[in-house]
């Protein structure tokens, strides 16, 4: 991915665009009633989509069709190369509850409790290889990034920014913040390393399936329950995108 993302439009078709549309509410519904509190208060996305107490049975499968399939392995193997990806998490990105609440410079990286030394290790070194494959459902202004980000520490400013330093809050722009814009079917790939913040409006409804090369120090962060059961597997495209969870952490591995 040149500058660490790449968008692809119109990835999905209508249809398909409309049967996920609905998968993710009916997911979304349950969520949003579950996490009332956190829904109202700051929360703007949420996670763990296919774990089983998450969705229906039907709609997790749904979600592992599209998750396992060619179009989407076939991108896969551009980033990936010679080393299988696995199937890490899914994330649906929404609107915050409260329209004054503001959006954040991040990496994904600063959540994963790693020093900062380690942090930035992994950014300049590329060892923690985690993508972003986003699905707009909806029309949406999308996301700004900060391109190239995902193999080079911050700046000065980048770094006070995206921590809330020196009279800096994450909300502040910066000077070179890249705002792509989704439309409804699109796909953007983007490296969870990189610098970016999510672009609120529009009631927007994100779909991300995040991906990483098969490090068990990465997949420590995955839960087997959002996977697949083997019994299900045949029906899949691809299966090695879930493989190697299952070696790792299943006493009945594949």
């Amino acid at each position: 991915m040149e500058h660490g993302f790449r968008i692809i439009r119109n990835f999905l078709n209508n249809r398909t665009i409309e049967e996920l549309e609905e998968v993710l509410l009916r997911i979304h519904k349950r969520w949003c009633e579950e996490n009332i509190g956190f829904y109202h208060e700051k929360a703007v996305n949420s996670a763990y989509l296919t774990k089983k107490e998450s969705c229906s049975d039907e709609d997790r499968y749904f979600l592992f069709k599209l998750i396992s399939s060619d179009k989407v392995y076939k991108e896969l193997g551009g980033i990936f190369s010679n080393k299988e990806p696995c199937f890490l998490n899914t994330q649906l990105f929404f609107d915050p509850f409260n329209t004054n609440q503001k959006n954040y410079w991040h990496r994904d990286i600063q959540y994963t409790g790693l020093p900062l030394t380690e942090q930035k290790k992994s950014v300049e070194e590329d060892t923690n290889n985690v993508v972003h494959f986003r699905f707009a459902i909806r029309d949406e202004n999308g996301i700004e990034l900060i391109p190239n980000t995902n193999k080079r520490w911050d700046t000065s400013l980048e770094y006070d920014t995206r921590l809330g330093l020196n009279d800096r809050v994450p909300s502040d722009d910066l000077p070179d913040g890249k705002p792509i814009a989704l439309n409804k079917g699109d796909l953007l790939i983007f490296s969870a390393n990189m610098i970016h913040r999510g672009l609120y409006g529009k009631d927007r409804l994100s779909f991300d399936v995040l991906f990483c090369k098969p490090d068990p120090e990465v997949l420590r962060y995955a839960d087997l329950n959002c996977y697949p059961e083997k019994e299900k597997f045949k029906n899949l495209e691809n299966k090695s995108g879930f493989k190697k969870l299952y070696e790792i952490k299943s006493s009945d591995p594949i």
